[in-house]
Order: C-alpha cells, then sequence, then structure tokens
C-alpha cells in the first residue's frame, strides 16, 4: 500500500509539472500571436514619441534625455552614421545586430524587432532581453542622422513583481505537495484498512471493523465490505451446522438401518416383527434418497441454467393433481383444504414447478396444527400469475424469515425436533423461482401462520 501511496503523491505532482508546462506553451501561443502585434505597435509609438520630442527641442542634451528615458524602464541603443553604438540604461544580454538593419533605420524606415522576433516554444519572446527584440526608429538631432532602438526594460519594470510571484509560486507548490500528501494519506488508509480486513477474512476471522462515517465512495465501499464480511460470517456459520445436520441426518438413518438389520438377522424374532422392521429400513433409505435427491437437484440448479426446459402447461390443473397426491397427508392431521384453481397456461417449466408447489404444500402440512386449515389460490394479474399458499400453522419469527432461504439453514431446533427436514426444500424452491425470472415473498405471525406468494411470468 505504501506503493499506492507514493504513487498517488508522484502522479498528482506530476500533473501539476505537466499543466504547469501545458499552461507555459498555451500562454507563450497566445503571446506570440495576439499579444506580440499589440507590444510592437505600442513600443513604436513611444519610439516615435521620443524621436519626435527630441527633434522638436534641439537644444537638449540628447544623451541626458535618452538617459532619463531609461530611469523610467527602457533600453536604449544609439547608432550615428558610422556604426558607432551608446547604450543607455541596462545592458542587454545579446548585442547582436545586423548592419544591414541598422543602416535601414537610418536611411529612415522603422524596425520591427518585436513583431518579426523568432518565436520560440519555451522562450516568450517578451522577455528576450537582445538587441534584435528592439523598436528601431530613426532620429535627427542637430542635423545629424541616428538610429534609435529601444525596448521596455522587463527587470526594472517587473523586478517586485517577480519576487512576489517567486513567493507565491514556491508558497503554492510547497502548500499544494503537503496537501496532496496529506489527502493522500486520507484517501489511501481507508484502502489499507481494506487490506486489512482482506486478509482477516482470508484468516477466517469476520470480526473485522472499518470506518464507515465516510459518505464517498470509500465509505460506500467500506459498507459493502462489511455486508460482504457478515455475510461470509453467516454462510460460514450455515457450512458448519449444514455438515452437522447432514452429518446427522446421514447418520441417523445408517444407525437405525444397521440396527434394524442386525435384528432381522435373529431368528427367534416374529414374522410380523420382521415385516415392522423391513418397513423401518425401507423408510429410512426414503430418507436418504429423498437427501441425496435433493443435493443432486440444488447442485444441478447451480451448475447450469439450460437444465430449465420450458414449455406451456396448465397451472391449475398440475395445482390440482398435486393436492390429490397429499389428500392422505391432510386427512391424517384433519386439515381443512380450501382452494381457488382456475385453468391458467403459463411458460415455464413443469417439472421443477412441481418440485416448487411439493415443497410448499409439504411444508405447510408439516407445519400445520392439527384441525388447522390451507388455502392455496391462483390469481391472474395481467401478463403474471400469482400463487398463493396460506396455511394456520405454527408460524416463524422475523429473524427466521430474514433465513427462511438459506441453505441449510433449519429453523428453530425444538420446532423441527418433531419434523424430519434437510433445510434444503425452501432453498431449491427459491432458486427454481430466480431461474424462472419470478419472485417469491413470505408473510408469517409465529403461532398465527405462514403465506407464501409466488409471483409467475405467464410467458
Amino acid at each position: 500500500m505504501r506503493t499506492l501511496y507514493v504513487k498517488f503523491i508522484v502522479i498528482t505532482i506530476g500533473m501539476m509539472f505537466i499543466s504547469f508546462l501545458l499552461a507555459f506553451v498555451i500562454s507563450n501561443t497566445y503571446y506570440q500571436h495576439q499579444l506580440k502585434p499589440y507590444n510592437d505597435n505600442k513600443n513604436t509609438k513611444i519610439a516615435l514619441d521620443i524621436a519626435a520630442f527630441v527633434e522638436s527641442h534641439p537644444k537638449i542634451s540628447l544623451t541626458e534625455y535618452l538617459d532619463s528615458i531609461t530611469k523610467v524602464g527602457y533600453q536604449i541603443c544609439l547608432v550615428d552614421n558610422n556604426g558607432n553604438r551608446t547604450f543607455f540604461g541596462a545592458p542587454f544580454r545579446n548585442k547582436s545586430l545586423s548592419n544591414s538593419t541598422q543602416q535601414n533605420v537610418l536611411n529612415g524606415h522603422i524596425f520591427h524587432g518585436i513583431l518579426y522576433f523568432p518565436q520560440g516554444t519555451f522562450v516568450t519572446g517578451f522577455f528576450a532581453n537582445e538587441l534584435n527584440n528592439t523598436i528601431g526608429v530613426p532620429l535627427k538631432y542637430n542635423g545629424k542622422t541616428f538610429a534609435l532602438f529601444i525596448r521596455p526594460d522587463i527587470k526594472f519594470l517587473f523586478n517586485e513583481m517577480h519576487i512576489l510571484f517567486g513567493w507565491i509560486l514556491g508558497i503554492a507548490i510547497t502548500l499544494t505537495i503537503i496537501m496532496v500528501v496529506i489527502n493522500t494519506k486520507y484517501l489511501v488508509k481507508p484502502i489499507s484498512n481494506l487490506t486489512k480486513a482482506t486478509k482477516s477474512l482470508s484468516n477466517g476471522d469476520f470480526n473485522v471493523k472499518l470506518d464507515v462515517t465516510r459518505h464517498d465512495e470509500l465509505g460506500e465501499l467500506s459498507h459493502s465490505f462489511l455486508r460482504m464480511a457478515r455475510k461470509l460470517e453467516q454462510m460460514d456459520e450455515m457450512r458448519k451446522e449444514f455438515i452437522s445436520n447432514i452429518s446427522h441426518d446421514i447418520q441417523s438413518p445408517l444407525s437405525n438401518i444397521k440396527g434394524y438389520t442386525d435384528l432381522l438377522e435373529i431368528d427367534s424374532i416374529s414374522k410380523e416383527e420382521r415385516v415392522q422392521y423391513v418397513s423401518i429400513i425401507n423408510g429410512e433409505i426414503t430418507r436418504l434418497s429423498t437427501l441425496t435427491k435433493q443435493l443432486l437437484l440444488l447442485a444441478s440448479l447451480d451448475k447450469n441454467e439450460d437444465i430449465i426446459k420450458k414449455k406451456t402447461f396448465n397451472l391449475g390443473q398440475q395445482l390440482k393433481e398435486l393436492m390429490r397426491n397429499y389428500q392422505w397427508a391432510v386427512s391424517d392431521k384433519d386439515i381443512m383444504l380450501g382452494y381457488s384453481l382456475p385453468d391458467i397456461e403459463i411458460n415455464g417449466d413443469p417439472s421443477l414447478l412441481q418440485t416448487v408447489w411439493d415443497n410448499l404444500l409439504s411444508n405447510a402440512i408439516k407445519y400445520n396444527k392439527p384441525n388447522g386449515s390451507i388455502e392455496i389460490s391462483i390469481d391472474k394479474k395481467e401478463e403474471t400469475v400469482i400463487v398463493t399458499f396460506e396455511d394456520t400453522g405454527i408460524g416463524m419469527s422475523d429473524p427466521e424469515l430474514e433465513r427462511i432461504f438459506d441453505r441449510f439453514y433449519r429453523a428453530d431446533k425444538a420446532r423441527t425436533r418433531a419434523v424430519e427436514g434437510t433445510g434444503l426444500g425452501l432453498s431449491i424452491v427459491k432458486t427454481i423461482i430466480d431461474l424462472h425470472g419470478s419472485r417469491i415473498n413470505v408473510k408469517s405471525k409465529e403461532n398465527e401462520g405462514t403465506t407464501f406468494i409466488v409471483e409467475l411470468p405467464i410467458r
């Protein structure tokens, strides 16, 4: 994570540097194409005014006058007919100037050195302290012709500003780097904590703590991570619970089968006892078969959605056939079974949906009370059909409702001791409903009953 911390700082400072370079290039380009003509025209007018003043006042001292001009921020070079140069004010960094240029100005032409100064990518012409970067005008004084070359003394005019801007730039860069370092630490620290939390999860420690007080993306990520950790912890608990339950569910029938098989080997048992023992053995085998079938079905549903073989079938007829199959169980518990099952055709997998209805009805019978009731209904609503299973059984608490579709989850142990089950049935129901692109909702109150509502698309 330290690498990410350093990378973030380096990238931010690099972006600042690149932004500075781009800003400089853009500003320089703007100067070359927009400000340079304006600057050349302004300084040309000043040079012509100086020359006009000298020509209209022949009695003034030329050197004193030009020297006074330099005091207000100009650099001057005066060239006579013989090519002799006299400099006034701050020295030029580069004093090269062609003889033809000097002669051209002496002949009465204006030299626009500022306008035609070569363009440079990283050197703004305005700051180039060169004799070529001047304005040249002819000047006549006491019958003599001179070439006057003039340019603003940038160092003189902006010396204090240079210092001020230098301090501003230096302080701004320093403060920016400090804030980037602090802000980077603020941004990277939650990621470091997430890395530690991830390592804790990988080691099986689900008791992780993260800062969830932030209201940005990292705060949302922390919330999501904690939800994931709680879910993983829940799944780990369910896995352990499943191993315990499934071990019991397998071991118990096997122990019974082994015990009653040993009893069958006794020659002295009666025929009635032998029939009873065989019946018990067959029942235990059926329990094991049901368990393995449910595990295989759940595995198949997980592996491939193509397991669904949809076709059009009559949902009402399917549910009526299901009730006929369970008539004996309903009668055995004195349960009153009511229904409203119109003939409605839907498109789905009849075999898998049969598993759904079978699980819901068997649960309604298992957990119902003696002399209770079960209501099954089908309602058509636009392009969907709603199937409802409502019973007057023992119901469920809110914590149980939250986990009712979790795999291998069994409700209150006191409730399930009297009724055998694998904890897989409702998980299979939920998976099949999801694969059909449908929804299932549950409403339940303890000691009052439970209602399962399945909403299926007709097509």
